[in-house]
């Protein structure tokens, strides 16, 4: 029978040690892109567009019709540039624009 440890270890240094990993696949940071987007991207841009995904620096973003995708083409380092002021590193490189649905 194993020996019993006298001190439990807390959640939290559970969870820092967890994230802390650097062997993880994703940057547990990127996932404030959904939380900054409406702000970063502004109320036009973000009622036709959502986040789907982060992976190595390039952002996929679902966008809402065909007219929306060619536009945004144009303004994509625009928002490259304001996602990262809004997060404070450089954790998008690329963004990728996919039609989907909002």
């Amino acid at each position: 029978m194993s020996q019993k440890k006298d001190k439990l270890t807390s959640l939290k240094d559970i969870m820092a040690n967890i994230f802390g990993d650097s062997n993880l696949p994703f940057n547990p940071e990127d996932a404030l892109i959904w939380k900054v987007w409406d702000e970063a991207v502004g109320p036009a841009i973000s009622k036709n567009t959502h986040p789907l995904w982060i992976k190595d620096r390039n952002l996929r973003v679902s966008v809402s019709d065909p007219i929306w995708l060619q536009e945004l083409r144009f303004v994509e380092e625009t928002m490259r540039d304001k996602i990262n002021k809004k997060l404070g590193r450089k954790a998008v490189e690329k963004i990728e624009f996919r039609l989907g649905s909002k």
